[in-house]
């Protein structure tokens, strides 16, 4: 399984590389990323869409023609637009969820922003978001976008990754660490 993830994410690392030099080069980069915003909702909303570029019975004919009329309904770039039939056509379309989360960092990066993955207990409130950002800013140098998601099971505190750096404040982690130092002392 993760073998054929590895694989997705290199094919999509390359059209996302070349999709994004493109945009750049045409300084149509705000473009791009409304594109990939609209793309991405569109995934998470259709079930219907996410099995169409992944099921092999349609042709690579129907595919292009497909997500043709798609990206001319969603009003995409001609840029990804143009990527999006390339990609059809050589039987790439099920790389699209990769394409778009590697299109999102590149673009972000490009800002100088970064994303911070927050789970917490219950939901943040606008100032809390807001004064986690500003103290992640401050710790990274770079405007930090907040992508919250709650998890009950945390009982309480957060659980924060930025980048490859995870800070974990969570009180199950701190129950777990209780847990597992006196199973050493008894």
């Amino acid at each position: 399984m993760s073998e054929s993830v590895s694989i997705s994410s290199g094919i999509a690392t390359r059209y996302a590389t070349a999709i994004f030099e493109l945009a750049r080069e045409g300084r149509s980069l705000r473009a791009l990323a409304n594109d990939v915003e609209t793309l991405s909702a569109a995934l998470a909303e259709s079930a219907d869409f996410a099995a169409a570029i992944a099921s092999p019975l349609h042709s690579r004919e129907d595919q292009a023609n497909a997500i043709a009329a798609l990206a001319a309904r969603m009003g995409l770039s001609q840029t990804l637009t143009k990527a999006l039939k390339l990609m059809a056509s050589r039987r790439r379309l099920f790389v699209l969820p990769h394409l778009l989360r590697a299109l999102d960092g590149m673009i972000a990066e490009e800002k100088g922003e970064i994303t911070a993955e927050v789970a917490s207990a219950q939901p943040l409130g606008k100032a809390q978001s807001a004064k986690l950002a500003k103290a992640l800013k401050t710790a990274t140098g770079k405007t930090v976008k907040i992508n919250a998601t709650v998890d009950e099971n945390l009982i309480g505190g957060l659980v924060v990754r930025v980048g490859s750096r995870m800070i974990d404040t969570s009180v199950r982690s701190r129950l777990n660490a209780l847990r597992n130092s006196m199973k050493e002392v008894g």
